[in-house]
């Protein structure tokens, strides 16, 4: 099942996401949702098409654990080696936006970067999740772009601002929660020009791997989100580029780049 979160009318609702087709081409509808989705939940019957309502952010999470370095080729294309355990850092949820959403591009750097991304978004509260429990805590999966002002990332020890300002980070277009993610094509176009092309198979760490190693730390909420890396190929993106962030089985996250005003 597609879950979307949207607004419409001045209200905030989720919604199952029916029909075929993608969010430009029209064709799609959502049966909103009686509460949220977390839990058991109903369907109301009560139907929009995806084209009268605005498309957020599909979860608001706590926190963004996001990993780095987990494609061994991206590794190499920056000059790095493969860590020996997962490279994990935040990004606060004020860099969380949504499809259609505008990347600012922050005035401390002069060369942002685009990195497509699987997400993992969790379903419920846990703690040192044993690996043969991990699928009993994800909830879905979703398109994310871990942008990242490169030049800010090589000058600076912590990738904090780098890797967290305002707008870094686009999630959707919505949850997909029937799916199997070990292998599954991903790519970045910028205007339409293919950058990035990968699929899930070649991560160093798998999703059981990355959620044991994150709850050995910390707990991890209902729509938490976990950034699982990205494939090489990432590159410059450009005041007024459109970047689309393209996964098998999920759709198309789309975001523009506009200076920050």
């Amino acid at each position: 099942m597609r879950i979307a979160r949207f607004s419409i009318d001045g209200n905030v609702a989720f919604g199952a996401v029916e029909g075929e087709g993608t969010v430009e081409s029209g064709g799609l509808v959502l049966d909103i949702i009686k509460g949220i989705p977390y839990t058991d939940f109903e369907l109301s019957g009560t139907k929009v098409p995806l084209s009268k309502v605005r498309l957020l952010p599909p979860v608001l999470p706590n926190k963004v654990v996001a990993i780095g370095r987990n494609y061994a080729e991206h590794a190499a294309e920056l000059g790095n080696e493969v860590p020996d355990v997962p490279v994990a850092f935040f990004k606060p949820t004020t860099s969380v936006i949504g499809p259609g959403d505008a990347i600012e591009y922050p005035s401390f750097s002069r060369e942002l970067h685009h990195e497509a991304e699987l997400a993992v978004v969790i379903g419920r509260m846990c703690r040192e999740v044993p690996r043969e429990r991990v699928k009993d805590v994800v909830f879905g999966y979703t398109c994310a772009n871990d942008v990242t002002a490169r030049d800010a990332q090589q000058r600076e020890k912590q990738w904090a601002r780098a890797k967290g300002f305002d707008t870094s980070c686009p999630l959707g277009p919505w949850v997909e929660t029937d799916l199997d993610p070990s292998d599954l094509t991903i790519q970045a176009t910028v205007n339409g020009e293919q950058r990035q092309l990968g699929r899930t198979s070649d991560m160093i760490r798998s999703i059981e791997d990355l959620v044991v190693h994150i709850t050995e730390a910390m707990t991890l909420l209902p729509g938490d989100v976990i950034l699982t890396g990205t494939p090489a190929g990432v590159g410059p993106l450009n005041v007024g580029d459109e970047v689309a962030v393209t996964i098998e089985g999920i759709g198309t996250l789309t975001n523009k780049v506009i200076k920050r005003g």
